[in-house]
């Protein structure tokens, strides 16, 4: 566009931008986003990528004021993001996620669109540091908390109702596992270079007494090296060995059955593993930080598949993986702590629409 300015005719700043615009228009296609699956082809897919949580806006149903204001303070995410996730737990569409960075517990309900805190009031129910997260059968949370190094239960609701533990009880906890039932809490005491408080510490969570130690330093069966996560199913607990490479079973007693893994670079083999799940046909997932992916494992221990890998953040790619749960329905959650996001993974046999976390059409 051109105006006449005393008499000389002059191009305007807004005429000349739409003539480049219009110059360096061009008819190359981008192709729609296809969601990644795992296995890759040429294999026959197990799981495909089915949305990522980053902030309560994902689950949240967004309200007029609040796009409003992302639009005039030019903000691209509407809601809570998640900070530095670490645990996530699940129980009938109610997803738990612990933020180490902000200490609080994320809790996003998908069947409803809700979405609240837990460990930000005030009094015994506030959390310092809340890494692992677990629930029983009736949606009690439980949540480590590593900075007064206790375990505190919550109701589904989120109303605080016990703690167990405490400094003289447990060294460095960091993950947590129980029984259905929720009679039972396997505490993972990391412990470190000073101290050979390298266990799995059983509580009764009715009166928070110490029934018995699973583990102690070492390299042999039933021994750890800096364990760090816990998972309770089929009546056996499963513990990842995180300084000897490999994740051990155990039943509900404390008894030694079998290690799966080795140190290796190799899939079947681990580099740093952490989060660990079972889903209901007794497939143990195990989550390899420094691989950036899931490992699945049949129920004798042999490799499956692999799901994710080490990339920048794309869906189906992560750097600081840690946390894993599985739902009533199969479907995977993975928490990247560096990427401040929850990847949600659906079998292919599983409609999107069915189940707690099914996709609005």
């Amino acid at each position: 566009m051109m105006v006449k300015v005393k008499g000389a005719w002059f191009v305007t700043l807004t005429g000349l931008a739409m003539g480049l615009l219009a110059s360096c228009v061009s008819t190359v296609e981008v192709e729609p986003f296809k969601p990644p699956v795992f296995p890759e082809p040429p294999d026959p897919p197990r799981y495909v990528w089915e949305r990522t949580i980053t902030s309560s806006a994902d689950v949240k149903a967004v309200s007029g004021e609040e796009k409003f204001k992302a639009a005039v303070t030019g903000i691209k995410r509407i809601g809570e993001g998640i900070g530095k996730p670490w645990g996530v737990a699940i129980h009938q569409g109610r997803m738990f996620v612990g933020n180490t960075a902000e200490r609080v517990v994320h809790v996003f309900d998908f069947p409803t669109g809700g979405y609240f805190k837990i460990g930000d009031a005030d009094g015994p129910g506030q959390l310092g540091k809340p890494l692992g997260v677990a629930v029983d059968s009736q949606g009690r949370l439980f949540v480590v908390d590593a900075t007064f190094k206790n375990v505190k239960i919550y109701s589904r609701d989120g109303a605080y109702l016990n703690t167990i533990g405490g400094k003289n009880e447990l060294n460095r906890p960091s993950g947590v596992a129980v029984t259905p039932g929720g009679e039972r809490a396997f505490v993972v005491d990391t412990g470190g270079v000073d101290t050979p408080d390298h266990r799995v510490r059983v509580f009764d969570t009715q009166n928070g007494k110490i029934l018995f130690d699973i583990g102690g330093r070492g390299r042999e069966d039933g021994k750890f090296n800096l364990p760090n996560s816990a998972a309770f199913a089929g009546g056996k607990l499963y513990v990842t060995d995180g300084g000897n490479f490999r994740v051990q079973v155990f039943t509900a007693e404390g008894v030694f059955v079998r290690s799966i893994g080795q140190v290796g670079r190799q899939t079947g083999m681990f580099s740093r593993p952490k989060g660990v799940a079972l889903d209901a046909n007794g497939n143990l997932f195990v989550v390899d930080t420094a691989f950036g992916n899931i490992q699945i494992f049949d129920p004798q221990g042999q490799l499956l598949m692999a799901i994710g890998k080490r990339g920048p953040g794309a869906p189906g790619e992560f750097f600081l993986p840690a946390g894993i749960a599985i739902d009533e329905d199969g479907r995977v959650m993975l928490v990247d702590q560096f990427y401040s996001k929850v990847e949600i993974y659906r079998p292919v046999t599983l409609n999107p629409v069915a189940g707690y976390l099914a996709v609005p059409q």
